[in-house]
């Protein structure tokens, strides 16, 4: 099950060069999971399941993780996954264009310690964190154990879709 809703994913590659490797996941395949996300994230949205939206995917090393992490968040060291959603008391919507939903930061060499450490493949967690990531951007979040719940049902299910089994198991 599916919206008409379409998304444009503009992928940023900000890592040092030489740090991709072969299992490094395609800006393609990238897109591909941000839109299988959005599209769940707005069935339940009729007017969101007409529009055209776009959202920025930055793909970033550890310093830089480090310094959004710290800047936006207060909290020390790097993470696995920032959104920063659009703030929705700004109209970003043109007549003809797409609607911004926001930019979702990815850390590469975080992804791909923890896929080592939780026993993942590196493009199986990085759909997960694409997932989280454009989840965080319609405004899911995992602030109480409700919350928590729901979203974990639903990364679940999108990732089921796509043939990757549940990152929580």
């Amino acid at each position: 099950m599916t919206s008409d809703a379409s998304l444009l994913v503009d992928v940023q590659d900000a890592l040092e060069q030489g740090s991709s490797s072969e299992n490094f996941p395609s800006s393609k395949q990238l897109s591909q999971w941000a839109e299988r996300a959005h599209q769940r994230a707005v069935l339940d949205d009729p007017a969101a399941a007409k529009k055209v939206s776009e959202v920025t995917l930055r793909l970033v090393s550890e310093p830089e993780m480090v310094e959004l992490n710290e800047g936006f968040r207060g909290k020390t060291g790097s993470t696995n996954v920032l959104s920063f959603p659009v703030d929705d008391e700004f109209d970003f919507v043109t007549q003809d264009g797409p609607s911004l939903l926001g930019d979702i930061v990815i850390c590469h060499p975080v992804i791909v310690r923890e896929a080592v450490e939780q026993h993942k493949t590196i493009f199986n967690h990085y759909a997960h964190m694409v997932t989280h990531g454009v989840l965080h951007l319609h405004g899911y979040d995992h602030l109480d154990d409700e919350s928590a719940d729901e979203m974990e049902a639903l990364e679940a299910s999108i990732l089921s879709d796509a043939g990757i089994e549940n990152p929580y198991n």
